[in-house]
């Protein structure tokens, strides 16, 4: 912003300067203006020089009074800098940007300065700290830059105009002077008028040169009526035809007092005022009366526009009263805290009743506007900041479980086609119970993330009913079908010719069948053990067919239980541990007979542990058996 600064004074500057070479003595033609008795004399305030300084009067006052600043925030500055760019009046505009660039630096600063400050609480230091501001920021800036160039542009563009103007009119000087200076044609009154008709429409000259100009003119003008006697019969009657004119310009100057739009007054007299500046000399006797009349009816209006202003005096200082008390009532809020969006909302109703009370007042005193103004809007901001602040620090939260809430939709998903029903139940529900815990989520996606979450959760278990149908249909298929078999084996063993064989193929029968309801299995497997127990009562089994028909047997009972190849899985284990046990027993054995002596008594001990050691070796041979019937399942 400093460097903009400086640019625009170096501008104001360059401008300066071109004008200051322009200064320039008087015309040569003023200092030889003939004094003749018939010369019209330049009043020393003329209607043009009035006329220019109530314009500039009047526009300053327009420029104040039309727009107070002090009332924008900074996307109604960035409007009012764009419409001031496009309406193409740069130099006449450059007070009012300032202004309003003036009043979004302000913003622009505090916005830097907070920036600076969460940089600074968040870590950071201060000379790391880059603050590049908002696109809205860059926007105005830019816009300020474009309307600096066009300014610079358009100054250009005018100085460059005026150096025309001025040459032009140096140009109708020479003509002037050479028909001043020439002799007398039938055709020079014409000529003259041709001349006078020109020099009005060439527009404005540098100013430095302006006043050189204008003498020059009126003293060769004087010079062409003075000293051609033969055309002053004409002259005094252009004379009094530019009297007339004049006068009726001060009656329609006279009649603007009646006009009850006093801006619209002040434009109307601006282009009377115009309109008399060249309209040309009237006789003198007439010229100072008619020039009090003209200014007389000027100041009328003039008057009407101050008193106009100074009965609105009263006026703005009860607006700001007004304003004084919205601004203690928006004091209340400055220290506003809370953790519910609800109580925030409140306040902030509360907060935009105020400021359009704000807004429904009219302006107040210019002296006091500016402070009033960033006493009231420094509130104002201060409170949304915290609001800001608030729902930043909510957003962060709500972010967070977002990020959870997508990571027990993704678990919950994945367990869509499970048929793991227990363990998948318990899992989901365990996710149901950190869903209700999560917190806020996201406005714009809660609804989205909970439905995808519930339809997860939904389609598990109405896949899971709609199995626990169909299961506890087999289920009880399954127990009447053992129920069947309890019964067929209850039966074979009152008959004659029970064979170890059929009673294996109805074991294995019985263990073919799946499951049955959870109530009904142990009512099932103590029927199914007393028919078996009743089968074997009537088998004539003896010895080792026994040992292994009983122990194949129970691994055929084994395979009814759900756990079946855990279990049998265990068994081989115990039964390899047992042989490894034996048969390291018989080689320590056998290593030791080789130690016993000669002798009655150690020859008893020998016979012992050959005993074991056979004994051992039996078993073995047992085990292995068994182990290679578990492998046979």
């Amino acid at each position: 912003m400093d460097k903009d600064k400086e640019m625009s004074e170096k501008e104001d500057k360059v401008t300066e300067d071109l004008v200051d070479k322009q200064e320039s003595g008087l015309q040569a033609d003023a200092e030889q203006k003939e004094e003749t008795p018939e010369k019209e004399e330049i009043p020393e305030k003329t209607p043009e020089n009035e006329a220019n300084a109530e314009e500039t009067e009047e526009d300053d006052q327009e420029d104040e009074d039309t727009v107070d600043y002090n009332n924008f925030d900074k996307p109604q500055l960035l409007k009012a800098l764009k419409e001031i760019v496009s309406q193409q009046h740069f130099i006449k505009s450059d007070a009012l940007v300032q202004e309003i660039k003036n009043h979004y630096e302000e913003y622009y600063q505090k916005e830097k300065d907070l920036a600076l400050q969460q940089f600074i609480a968040e870590g950071g230091e201060e000379e790391g700290f880059d603050y590049r501001g908002l696109d809205e920021d860059r926007e105005f800036f830019a816009t300020y830059q474009q309307f600096k160039d066009k300014r610079h542009q358009q100054i250009k563009e005018l100085e460059r105009s005026k150096e025309k103007n001025a040459q032009e009119k140096n140009q109708i000087l020479d003509r002037l002077r050479s028909l001043v200076d020439g002799e007398e044609t039938t055709n020079s009154i014409e000529t003259i008028k041709k001349i006078q008709e020109e020099w009005k429409k060439i527009g404005p000259v540098p100013h430095n040169q302006n006043k050189n100009l204008w003498a020059s003119y009126n003293a060769l003008m004087d010079r062409f009526y003075d000293n051609r006697s033969i055309y002053f019969e004409l002259k005094e009657l252009d004379r009094k035809k530019n009297l007339e004119s004049k006068l009726e310009l001060c009656e329609k100057a006279e009649a603007l007092s009646e006009q009850e739009d006093i801006k619209e007054a002040i434009k109307s007299l601006n282009d009377l005022h115009e309109d008399f500046k060249h309209i040309g000399p009237v006789p003198r006797e007439e010229q100072e009366a008619l020039w009090q009349r003209f200014k007389g009816a000027s100041d009328a209006i003039y008057n009407k526009r101050k008193a106009y202003y100074d009965s609105q005096k009263e006026v703005f200082k009860a607006n700001q009263d007004l304003k004084v008390k919205l601004i203690e009532k928006l004091d209340a809020f400055k220290a506003f805290k809370a953790e519910k969006i609800r109580d925030w909302n409140i306040k902030t109703k509360e907060i935009l009743a105020i400021q359009k009370e704000w807004e429904a007042i009219g302006p107040v005193p210019r002296e006091s506007g500016k402070e009033i103004n960033k006493t009231f809007w420094g509130l104002f901001k201060q409170f949304f900041q915290h609001k800001n602040q608030f729902f930043k620090e909510l957003d962060e939260v709500r972010h967070q479980n977002k990020e959870k809430a997508e990571k027990l939709i993704a678990d919950a998903e994945s367990h869509l086609e499970s048929t793991d029903w227990k363990e998948t139940s318990n899992h989901l529900i365990q996710l149901q119970k950190e869903w209700k815990e999560l917190g806020p989520l996201p406005e714009k996606f809660r609804d989205s993330l909970y439905g995808r979450f519930k339809k997860a959760c939904d389609t598990f278990f109405d896949n899971r009913r709609s199995a626990n149908k169909e299961t506890n249909k087999a289920f009880e298929e399954n127990l009447a079908a053992k129920e069947a078999v309890c019964a067929q084996i209850t039966a074979a063993a009152d008959k004659e010719g029970s064979s170890p064989e059929n009673l294996e193929s109805l074991i294995q029968q019985f263990n073919e069948i799946g499951f049955v309801p959870r109530k009904n299995m142990k009512e099932i497997s103590a029927k199914f053990n007393d028919a078996v127990n009743a089968y074997l009562s009537q088998l004539d089994l003896e010895g080792e067919s026994k040992d292994d028909f009983l122990f194949r047997l129970n691994l055929n009972k084994l395979q009814a239980d759900p756990n079946s190849n855990k279990v049998l899985n265990k068994k081989e284990h115990g039964i390899r541990k047992q042989i490894s046990d034996l048969e390291n027993n018989i080689t320590l054995w056998r290593n030791n007979l080789e130690f016993f002596a000669s002798s009655k008594t150690a020859d008893k001990l020998k016979d012992q542990f050959e005993e074991k050691i056979d004994k051992a070796e039996q078993e073995v041979d047992k085990l292995k058996k068994k182990l290679s019937i578990i492998r046979e399942f």
